[in-house]
Protein backbone atom coordinates (compact mmCIF):
# COMPACT_ATOMS: atom_id res chain seq x y z
CA UNK A 1 0.00 0.00 0.00
CA UNK A 2 2.68 2.54 0.55
CA UNK A 3 4.69 1.77 -2.25
CA UNK A 4 1.63 2.65 -4.25
CA UNK A 5 0.31 5.26 -1.84
CA UNK A 6 -2.47 3.71 -1.15
CA UNK A 7 -4.67 5.26 1.25
CA UNK A 8 -7.52 4.31 3.53
CA UNK A 9 -9.84 6.88 3.92
CA UNK A 10 -10.67 7.07 7.37
CA UNK A 11 -14.28 6.05 8.89
CA UNK A 12 -16.50 8.67 9.54
CA UNK A 13 -20.23 9.08 11.26
CA UNK A 14 -22.53 11.60 11.75
CA UNK A 15 -25.63 12.15 13.23
CA UNK A 16 -27.56 15.17 13.19
CA UNK A 17 -29.60 16.31 16.63
CA UNK A 18 -31.49 19.64 16.66
CA UNK A 19 -30.17 20.89 13.22
CA UNK A 20 -26.51 20.62 14.55
CA UNK A 21 -23.81 18.09 12.90
CA UNK A 22 -22.13 15.83 15.77
CA UNK A 23 -19.52 14.17 13.77
CA UNK A 24 -17.79 10.95 14.98
CA UNK A 25 -14.14 8.89 14.54
CA UNK A 26 -12.39 6.17 15.86
CA UNK A 27 -9.97 7.58 18.73
CA UNK A 28 -11.22 11.14 18.12
CA UNK A 29 -11.49 12.64 21.79
CA UNK A 30 -12.72 15.83 21.05
CA UNK A 31 -16.92 15.16 22.26
CA UNK A 32 -17.08 16.75 25.46
CA UNK A 33 -19.08 13.80 26.50
CA UNK A 34 -16.63 11.35 25.40
CA UNK A 35 -16.48 9.61 28.78
CA UNK A 36 -20.38 9.04 29.10
CA UNK A 37 -20.63 7.86 25.68
CA UNK A 38 -17.60 5.60 26.46
CA UNK A 39 -19.57 4.21 29.68
CA UNK A 40 -23.26 4.30 27.42
CA UNK A 41 -21.29 1.65 24.83
CA UNK A 42 -19.74 -0.09 27.95
CA UNK A 43 -23.27 -0.54 29.15
CA UNK A 44 -24.84 -1.71 26.21
CA UNK A 45 -22.18 -4.36 25.35
CA UNK A 46 -23.07 -5.88 28.86
CA UNK A 47 -26.51 -6.13 27.93
CA UNK A 48 -26.69 -7.20 24.16
CA UNK A 49 -23.80 -9.82 25.52
CA UNK A 50 -26.64 -11.19 27.82
CA UNK A 51 -29.45 -11.18 24.53
CA UNK A 52 -26.49 -13.70 22.39
CA UNK A 53 -24.25 -10.70 21.19
CA UNK A 54 -20.52 -12.25 20.08
CA UNK A 55 -18.25 -9.47 18.48
CA UNK A 56 -16.97 -10.36 15.09
CA UNK A 57 -13.25 -10.02 15.26
CA UNK A 58 -13.03 -12.09 11.89
CA UNK A 59 -12.50 -9.37 9.65
CA UNK A 60 -9.79 -7.40 12.17
CA UNK A 61 -7.35 -7.31 9.71
CA UNK A 62 -4.20 -5.68 12.76
CA UNK A 63 -2.16 -8.57 13.72
CA UNK A 64 -3.09 -8.17 17.47
CA UNK A 65 -4.83 -10.67 20.51
CA UNK A 66 -8.61 -11.25 20.19
CA UNK A 67 -9.06 -9.22 23.51
CA UNK A 68 -7.71 -5.81 22.07
CA UNK A 69 -9.68 -6.65 18.35
CA UNK A 70 -13.05 -6.44 20.86
CA UNK A 71 -11.91 -3.12 22.19
CA UNK A 72 -11.05 -1.51 18.75
CA UNK A 73 -14.24 -3.14 17.70
CA UNK A 74 -15.59 -1.09 20.35
CA UNK A 75 -15.62 2.31 19.18
CA UNK A 76 -15.89 2.60 15.65
CA UNK A 77 -17.82 5.51 14.53
CA UNK A 78 -20.97 4.49 14.14
CA UNK A 79 -20.87 3.17 17.33
CA UNK A 80 -20.15 6.11 18.82
CA UNK A 81 -22.29 8.72 17.11
CA UNK A 82 -25.79 5.82 18.25
CA UNK A 83 -24.44 6.09 21.55
CA UNK A 84 -24.35 9.87 21.81
CA UNK A 85 -27.86 9.80 20.14
CA UNK A 86 -28.62 7.95 22.73
CA UNK A 87 -27.55 10.21 25.27
CA UNK A 88 -29.36 12.93 24.19
CA UNK A 89 -32.42 12.54 22.43
CA UNK A 90 -35.72 11.40 24.56
CA UNK A 91 -36.39 8.02 24.95
CA UNK A 92 -38.18 6.05 22.20
CA UNK A 93 -36.97 8.83 19.47
CA UNK A 94 -35.53 7.17 16.45
CA UNK A 95 -31.89 7.49 15.30
CA UNK A 96 -30.28 8.48 12.53
CA UNK A 97 -26.84 8.15 11.95
CA UNK A 98 -24.59 8.65 8.40
CA UNK A 99 -21.36 7.02 7.46
CA UNK A 100 -18.74 7.86 5.12
CA UNK A 101 -17.79 3.93 4.72
CA UNK A 102 -19.57 0.65 4.66
CA UNK A 103 -20.48 -0.51 8.01
CA UNK A 104 -18.71 -3.69 9.35
CA UNK A 105 -19.92 -6.90 9.99
CA UNK A 106 -19.39 -6.29 13.96
CA UNK A 107 -21.48 -3.17 13.61
CA UNK A 108 -24.11 -3.97 11.77
CA UNK A 109 -24.85 -6.94 14.16
CA UNK A 110 -24.20 -4.37 17.25
CA UNK A 111 -26.69 -2.09 16.32
CA UNK A 112 -29.65 -5.20 15.41
CA UNK A 113 -29.52 -6.11 19.10
CA UNK A 114 -29.22 -2.70 20.69
CA UNK A 115 -31.84 -1.88 18.53
CA UNK A 116 -33.69 -4.83 20.54
CA UNK A 117 -32.31 -4.10 23.93
CA UNK A 118 -33.44 0.12 23.88
CA UNK A 119 -36.43 -0.51 21.61
CA UNK A 120 -35.56 2.38 19.22
CA UNK A 121 -35.45 2.58 15.45
CA UNK A 122 -31.67 3.36 14.48
CA UNK A 123 -31.49 4.01 10.87
CA UNK A 124 -27.68 3.92 9.49
CA UNK A 125 -27.21 5.34 6.21
CA UNK A 126 -23.53 3.87 4.64
CA UNK A 127 -21.73 4.06 1.48
CA UNK A 128 -24.11 1.22 0.26
CA UNK A 129 -27.34 1.80 1.42
CA UNK A 130 -29.93 2.62 4.17
CA UNK A 131 -30.21 -0.25 7.07
CA UNK A 132 -33.28 0.68 9.39
CA UNK A 133 -32.85 -1.49 12.45
CA UNK A 134 -35.30 -1.91 14.58
CA UNK A 135 -36.54 -5.18 17.21
CA UNK A 136 -33.24 -6.75 16.62
CA UNK A 137 -33.35 -7.02 12.68
CA UNK A 138 -32.53 -4.69 9.89
CA UNK A 139 -34.10 -4.14 6.64
CA UNK A 140 -31.22 -5.24 4.53
CA UNK A 141 -32.31 -8.75 6.47
CA UNK A 142 -28.35 -9.42 6.89
CA UNK A 143 -27.50 -9.18 2.80
CA UNK A 144 -25.42 -5.78 2.19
Amino acid sequence: MDVNKVVKKPGRSWTEIKRKVYTFSMGDTSNPRLNEIHELLEELQIKIREEGYVPKTDYVLHDVEDEQKEQNLSYHSEKLAIAFAILITPPRTSIKVFKNLRTCVDCHTFVKYVSEVISRKIIVRDSSRFHCFEDGSCSCKDYW
